[in-house]
């Protein structure tokens, strides 16, 4: 068995909604059954009983070890505690070749977890060991080092409630959430909206007391010191017991409370000290309470105990502590519930204070403190008492917050109870915080946790508001560039900001920020990500999806022009008319529940995806009288379709009509193709709600030319005779150049023509047999990019086309582009007509406008003569 080109899916994709590794595993003849390996799935359940099913339901066929790697990778990421339930293996029409698709959470986790399973299946062939418990622990603990952590995790979860989707920007707790010109942005528990200054103010803990101070906030009093002989002496001058932490510091590093003795202090001034200046501060009797607050509310509180054993009359302090650590719930950093608790000096000196060592034996019952201050972080235990809060303490932390202008904040309070005012008792504001943590909040050690990850989303996004801006995916064979432009320019005549990616490049607003085929997922997803984007137009390429997926997980409209017969196939396990339309169609099935599917009625292979649309279905098709058109009309749904010389959009009893004539793109209604292209680019800009007057508008003023649609049925004048230079690379478009062409005048008809190397021999050849049809002379050109194919190889397919061409009488075979372009331009006559089949666009186009601007001169020049 070997594994080769795992691809990550990242979004949705062929296979499910799911992010997913995609693997081709090649099996021997023997291995593509394992009912041919004797005691092969015995082994194999022997090294890894949870292994599972190997035979899913329903599947009847034999189980290869592509099968079983599939269920091993999947069901080790299971053990390991990874939300994962989706994996599928397919065999491809290749004999032993199957794609294996295995869900992930974590993609480093996923493919270590594929690397795992392959490991288990040959340690099973060969009859040697595999250490299961190892290799789960392992994934384990990548996943823990991977995902978020509890804090932005509980965020992130609670926007994924609520349908906003989120991009998380680094393997930190940096999160997107929402798309475009409505997105937010996180770090941890800090908001975008609070100021830097907002979080210096926070960190400087003697700044913070003189600003609560100054809003009536009580906090204890307190002074920084430059070393520990001053500490002592303001020790003594504030009156003990103090408090000695860092000026800067947060999650309680380097704090010490209730020192009484100078010994101790100078501990504490230590640990303190290594995180920059040391503040001095009166020690508060009572209980240590965290209070969170987001925007103006209080929406949780914690009682937080110090990190402490119990003594059992048996173990050391040492060993006490290592039991505790025991507890599954504990684990470094902030990735679990609890931290274990540290053993260092400041554990030692506490001890020391109690009269103990970490060698003693502490009596049954007796309660040995490890630290005083009660940070999670060091190891303490935390006990929700939201519902205890006295609405005046709550009032002096939403101010303290305020004060500061943190939008989210932790304020540690010191009382004996938060059911009393904090005057009442002599309690007080010791420390706010910047980017709480909200463990203690999510999972208390006891009580009730707390919904504090919608809490904050709310504070980000107002009810009802999902962050998302109007999404518009366009795929299909032909014609899904022109629909994209075209919508897109739609959607910028109603006032949006609007953001695109084609074949052509990226653009923002009528700016142009990356050029190439951009028609990928990576591009729409910087798109998203840009501020200035009210609503994005996507063309989704075959290829893209096949990578790695969709860009997004979802998108208001869906636009499936056609799926034409003729190309894309025999590529990436692509070899039917079938399986390409099972891929043209993820974007239907991923469409809003409230969204629309925008479909080709008369093309039976499109119109089929209508029952898998999660939203609605609008139908285009020229002939009104379709069956499917009539049918979905007389049912009140919204229709596209021709009505004499105007383009009619119906739903119910209403009806707007758009007249052909006002349509530039279309000339007159003589272009079938693109009046099929407007059809579909009207439909989708109504689906997203621009008003008909802007539409109208909208389409009178796009005109088909080299900027709004390069190489898309771009008409020229040169010398008289028409020029068309369109971008059509397969048999469908050949046909519905030809249909367009014959409609418009021309004495001698030339094309110029290439061949894509990656088609299928019949799909190169089959362009000019349409071609040779309709044109007198064809010039043929090799460009310089053949995708895999021998030299000459194209040329000699497409020459092939035309040994039985009924009306072509002239063929040149030229090398290079644009001198074929030079010499079908060389040969026209007034009247004529040239189809020019360009393969590098921009570069093309632009020697093109080059020449025609050249003729326009000499114009000039004779009339001024």
């Amino acid at each position: 068995m070997k594994v080769s080109r795992i691809r990550a899916l990242r979004g949705p994709n062929l296979w499910s909604r799911h992010t997913a590794l995609e693997a081709i595993v090649a099996c021997t003849e023997a291995e593509r059954s394992i009912d041919a390996l004797p005691g092969f799935e015995p082994r194999v359940r022997s090294l890894f009983p949870a292994i599972g099913a190997l035979r899913p339901g329903g599947y009847t066929g034999p189980v290869s070890l592509a099968h079983v790697l599939e269920s091993a990778a999947l069901a080790l990421q299971a053990n390991a505690g990874c939300p994962v339930t989706f994996s599928q293996t397919s065999a491809t029409l290749e004999d032993g070749i199957y794609q294996t698709v295995v869900a992930y959470s974590e993609e480093a986790v996923g493919r270590l977890a594929l690397e795992l399973a392959q490991a288990l299946v040959h340690a099973a062939l060969n009859e040697t060991g595999f250490d299961v418990d190892a290799a789960i622990a392992q994934l384990r603990d990548l996943d823990e080092d991977e995902r978020l952590g509890p804090s932005t995790g509980a965020i992130v979860d609670a926007a994924t409630a609520r349908g906003i989707p989120y991009k998380r920007l680094t393997r930190g707790s940096l999160v997107q959430f929402g798309w475009g010109s409505r997105q937010r942005r996180i770090q941890a528990a800090e908001l975008d909206a609070t100021s830097a200054v907002s979080e210096s103010i926070a960190q400087d803990k003697d700044l913070t007391k003189k600003l609560l101070l100054a809003a009536g906030v009580p906090v204890p009093m307190g002074r920084p010191v430059a070393d520990a002989d001053e500490a002592w002496a303001a020790a003594l001058q504030i009156g003990l017991p103090v408090v000695l932490k860092p000026q800067d510091g947060n999650q309680g590093k380097g704090v010490t409370v209730n020192i009484v003795t100078r010994e101790h202090l100078d501990v504490a001034f230590r640990a303190a000290a290594e995180h920059g200046t040391v503040m001095v501060e009166k020690f508060l009797p009572g209980n240590d309470f965290r209070l969170l607050v987001v925007g103006n509310k209080l929406v949780a509180a914690s009682r937080r105990e110090p990190p402490q054993v119990l003594g059992d009359g048996l173990h050391t302090v040492r060993e006490l502590v290592d039991i505790v650590n025991q507890d599954p719930r504990r684990g470094e950093g902030h990735a679990t519930s609890l931290t274990k608790i540290r053993f260092d000096d400041i554990a030692v000196a506490r001890l020391f204070a109690q009269e103990l060592t970490p060698e003693s034996i502490p009596a049954r019952g007796r309660r040995v403190i490890l630290r005083n201050n009660a940070n999670l972080s060091t190891g303490g235990t935390a006990t929700d008492v939201t519902g205890d809060v006295h609405p005046e303490v709550a009032a002096r932390a939403v101010a303290a917050a305020q004060m500061v202008g943190l939008h989210i904040c932790g304020v540690d309070v010191v009382c004996e109870s938060v059911l009393r005012p904090l005057e009442a008792q002599n309690g007080g504001v010791v420390e706010v915080n910047a980017a709480p943590g909200l463990r203690m909040h999510l999972s208390p050690s006891y009580g009730k946790g707390q919904a504090v990850g919608g809490a904050m989303i709310n504070e980000l996004f107002a009810p009802g508001d999902d962050g998302r801006v109007p999404v518009v995916a366009v795929t299909g064979t032909n014609g899904k560039t022109t629909v994209t432009r075209l919508i897109a320019h739609l959607l910028a005549a109603s006032g949006l900001r609007c953001g695109m990616t084609n074949t052509d490049g990226v653009y923002v607003n009528g700016r142009q920020t990356d050029s190439g085929d951009c028609s990928g997922p990576k591009s729409a997803r910087n798109v998203l990500a840009h501020p200035d984007v009210d609503a994005a137009v996507f063309e989704v390429a075959r290829g893209g999806v096949l990578r790695e997926g969709l860009g997004f997980d979802r998108c208001q409209v869906a636009v499936v022009t056609n799926v034409g017969t003729g190309d894309h196939l025999g590529l990436n396990y692509i070899t039917t008319v079938e399986d390409l339309a099972v891929l043209k169609r993820v974007i239907v099935q991923n469409v809003a529940p409230t969204g629309y599917a925008v479909l080709n009625a008369a093309d039976p292979i499109v119109a089929a995806m209508a029952p898998t649309c999660p939203g609605n279905v609008i139908f285009f098709a020229a002939d009104r009288h379709h069956p499917l058109m009539a049918t979905h009309r007389a049912q009140g749904k919204r229709t596209v379709y021709v009505d004499g010389n105007a383009l009619v959009a119906a739903e119910g009893a209403w009806r707007e009509r758009v007249p052909l004539h006002s349509i530039p793109l279309t000339r007159n209604g003589s272009i079938g193709f693109q009046v099929e292209n407007v059809m579909a680019a009207l439909a989708a800009a109504w689906a997203v709600g621009v008003t008909w007057d802007t539409l109208k508008s909208g389409l009178a003023s796009f005109v088909s030319d080299s900027h709004n649609a390069p190489g898309r049925f771009n008409v020229m004048d040169y010398r008289g005779a028409t020029v068309i230079a369109d971008y059509g690379h397969n048999p469908d478009a050949m046909r519905a150049l030809v249909a367009a062409v014959d409609a418009m005048p021309g004495k001698r008809r030339s094309v110029v023509i290439s061949g894509a190397g990656d088609r299928r021999d019949s799909d190169i050849r089959d362009q000019t047999v349409i071609l040779g049809k309709a044109f007198d002379d064809v010039l043929l050109y090799q460009d310089a990019a053949q995708r895999g194919r021998a030299d000459g190889e194209v040329m000699a397919l497409l020459r092939d086309g035309l040994a039985n061409a009924s009306r072509t009488t002239h063929i040149d075979e030229i090398r290079g582009e644009f001198l074929a372009i030079d010499t079908a331009l060389a040969r026209l006559q007034p009247g004529d007509l040239c189809l020019i089949l360009v393969d590098q666009v921009q570069e093309a186009l632009a020697h093109l406008a080059e020449r025609v601007k050249e003729t326009r001169d000499v114009k000039q020049v004779a009339a001024a003569a």
